[in-house]
């Protein structure tokens, strides 16, 4: 017998219950997790409610990253009067739980619907790792994969009707999400493939309908550029090319779909034929479903959001270099991944005539889905056994690490006044310098940029703050800095040390 529409909601409310608890159990020791991108959205969020500027603490405008959501941290410490890092659990908790919910919405709307499928997909999700990772910390991730939700709800009403109107706010919601993430392009892509593929309309109103479409998807992308352009003179901050060639990164993808699955690191050796599969089966579905003229369902859209999605992070990661594809990048596809590998079994069981095979397949797809949400809860326990229980925190500024370091320690309760306020601080970890002590530094340079380099080189007088334990290739080292400048020792601790370069003084 069907269930009520109350009944699927209630289920729904359930999973929003879990999620919002699951999200304060973790953060429930060291609160929300802190990381280098989140103190740059924290210090624009602050600088907002502060002086109404979208500066990050080196008083320089925010362009590596999209304006949207340190704006929303900002709007809401405004209207509180609460700091982000205070308000980050609750902030994150109540996104988690409307992220369960509005997926259990979608999932009551597949063709056909099963709540018992239901049950076990809003499973998967409130216990993924990656998804929990995600919402423990300050990272835009928190609402981006709720906008590309929300944009699926947007674009199915679309297609099911071809009205201007949900064409605007699919496209409405398409532009937030550009200013939120910039791989929010992949929303705009997914849209933008739909239309080419959707056969119901005719040539006219498919080109009139693309333009507009493609007009509002960027409007605000193009603004946040521009604003970019104009105060710093890049469009998304310096970038780097790429180091890693496309079947490496082929290969990290997965790595990540290994570890989605449950698999050890021991069987990475299947990662390219995985990634491979899943990618191809993605396609596969795709030309299916147009050929059958199925493009307006929720399945068909999850599906080809992951499509997009997925290539999208393996070829700009081939042409430009930013952190390697990890759980992080990959997390905005994981439901609707998801979602694109499990619900064909709904369509398969309800053209199976004989009730047997029905309830053969059906099993076994239920052993696998609880064998793989089980998997899911030993990971999650395990994270809580060492984050929580054993009182570790979360990686990053609010953990233990941190916190009983000699030297974030000193920084948190030193005599701001030891600094010269007219001399420029260098670090290796400018966050963390902010983080602690509400100083603003500088980056050391990259060994990739040269001129910045000797701009360094040429500065007479300057502190350097620098932390042992970061060690990142990927800047100068404090050995090649004492190659060219002296540096007197003002403070030494077991984590790190403070500096002071001063020619006038003599020092070099």
């Amino acid at each position: 017998m069907a269930l009520s529409k109350s009944i699927k909601d209630y289920d729904s409310l359930l999973a929003c219950a879990v999620a919002f608890f699951i999200i304060c159990v973790f953060t429930s020791y060291s609160g929300i997790g802190i990381s280098p991108d989140s103190i740059m959205y924290t210090s624009a969020a602050r600088s907002l409610a502060t002086n109404g500027t979208l500066n990050t603490f080196n008083h320089i405008p925010i362009v590596d990253f999209p304006v949207f959501y340190p704006l929303f941290l900002g709007t809401i410490r405004i209207t509180t009067g609460i700091d982000p890092v205070a308000f980050g659990a609750i902030l994150n908790s109540i996104l988690y739980a409307s992220l369960l919910y509005t997926s259990g919405w979608i999932m009551n709307r597949f063709v056909p619907a099963s709540q018992f499928y239901k049950w076990l997909m809003l499973a998967a999700i409130v216990l993924s790792p990656g998804l929990l990772q995600i919402y423990t910390y300050l990272w835009s991730e928190t609402l981006f994969i709720l906008e590309v939700l929300f944009f699926l709800i947007a674009f199915k009403e679309y297609l099911n009707t071809h009205t201007l109107n949900w064409l605007i706010i699919a496209a409405a919601i398409a532009a937030v999400g550009c200013v939120t993430r910039y791989a929010a392009v992949t929303i705009v892509g997914t849209g933008g493939l739909l239309l080419l593929l959707d056969r119901t309309l005719t040539i006219k109103k498919k080109i009139i309908h693309i333009l507009i479409y493609g007009f509002i998807c960027i409007s605000l992308l193009v603004s946040n550029l521009v604003y970019n352009a104009f105060l710093s003179g890049t469009v998304t901050g310096p970038r780097e090319p790429s180091i890693t060639p496309f079947i490496k990164n082929v290969y990290y993808f997965g790595n990540v779909m290994c570890d989605w699955m449950g698999f050890p690191p021991t069987m990475y050796f299947l990662s390219i034929p995985l990634a491979s599969i899943i990618l191809l089966g993605f396609i596969a579905s795709l030309a299916y479903n147009f050929y059958r003229r199925h493009l307006n369902s929720y399945e068909n859209l999850a599906i080809t959001f992951s499509l997009v999605y997925g290539l999208f992070i393996i070829l700009s990661s081939t042409f430009s270099r930013y952190e390697r594809i990890n759980s992080r990048l990959l997390s905005p596809l994981y439901i609707t991944a998801l979602w694109g590998y499990t619900s064909w079994v709904l369509l398969w069981l309800k053209r199976i005539s004989l009730k047997r095979t029905r309830i053969i397949i059906g099993t076994v797809f239920t052993v696998l889905a609880l064998g793989f949400i089980g998997k899911e809860f030993m990971i999650d326990y395990a994270r809580y056994s060492d984050q929580v229980k054993d009182e570790f925190g979360n990686p990053g500024y609010t953990d233990n690490s941190w916190q009983e370091s000699e030297m974030a320690n000193y920084l948190r309760t030193m005599d701001k006044k030891i600094f010269d306020p007219k001399v420029i601080i260098y670090t290796d970890a400018h966050e963390a310098v902010y983080f602690f002590s509400g100083l603003s530094a500088y980056l050391v340079p990259h060994k990739f940029f040269k001129e910045d380099i000797k701009d360094f080189y040429e500065t007479p007088h300057f502190y350097l703050i620098w932390f042992k334990p970061l060690e990142n290739p990927e800047v100068m080292t404090l050995k090649e800095i004492q190659e060219r400048k002296k540096l007197k020792l003002l403070k030494q601790f077991p984590d790190g040390a403070i500096y002071e370069s001063d020619e006038k003084q003599g020092l070099n």
